[in-house]
């Protein structure tokens, strides 16, 4: 692999070779090892990195809301977005019965191979480096997993805070669906024993509903 796609130049790239080595071909050209172990560390080495900066980069954060953020982001369909943006599945050694099944777009082969590039990148440049690989390919899905995160966080949040007050429940009503189906503008209403608390706009239903609930919020002195 040339691993300048990586934007990091690997000292020993042996390291990248068994990165790249998917069980089934160590199997079927009886190698002693595979990437399995480098998975391994990887893992362990991206939740850290990826929990120090979200630990850094939203101090408002309590521990459940970093919790969930991290997993969104380490989860396996977002390394496997990442594995497939440096085209790792094209340079992953597969055994021939994984090849000829589409494992190199599938899933689970590319979050594990990414996993265990970063503990080859880890083992080879530190953590520094690893941390600027990281850094580099995943900052992106930090500030949009968080604004996600806070986003969908307005309905609980406004229910917590309407239930622990007078032990109502938030009822959402769309209440106007504007524009052609390609581009749908809904109006959502946030709904307290009849009385309307507050009302919001968006592409889809859920959206309406969320800022819905933020405009409550922000009424309330909330938000």
């Amino acid at each position: 692999m040339d691993s300048s796609l990586l934007n990091y130049e690997f000292n020993d790239n042996i390291l990248l070779e068994l990165a790249l080595t998917h069980s089934s071909f160590s199997n079927e050209n009886n190698l002693p090892a595979s990437n399995q172990r480098l998975e391994f560390l990887g893992d362990a080495v991206l939740e850290l990195v990826i929990s120090d900066m979200l630990y850094c980069s939203y101090p408002e954060m309590d521990e459940g809301e970093l919790t969930k953020l991290r997993a969104s982001i380490v989860c396996e369909p977002s390394l496997c977005e990442v594995a497939k943006n440096i085209s790792l599945g094209k340079r992953i050694l597969l055994g021939n019965g994984e090849e000829m099944s589409g494992g190199r777009e599938r899933g689970s082969i590319l979050s594990d191979a990414l996993e265990a590039v970063i503990g080859a990148i880890y083992l080879d440049g530190g953590l520094e480096s690893v941390r600027e690989f990281i850094r580099s390919n995943f900052s992106d899905k930090l500030e949009s997993g968080a604004a996600q995160g806070f986003e969908a966080d307005y309905k609980s949040r406004l229910q917590e805070i309407v239930q622990n007050r007078s032990k109502s429940t938030i009822v959402y009503k769309i209440v106007a669906e504007e524009g052609p189906d390609h581009d749908k503008r809904f109006t959502a209403e946030a709904v307290k024993d009849t009385r309307v608390v507050g009302r919001g706009g968006g592409k889809t239903k859920k959206d309406a509903e969320q800022q819905a609930a933020l405009a409550a919020l922000k009424r309330m002195g909330l938000a």
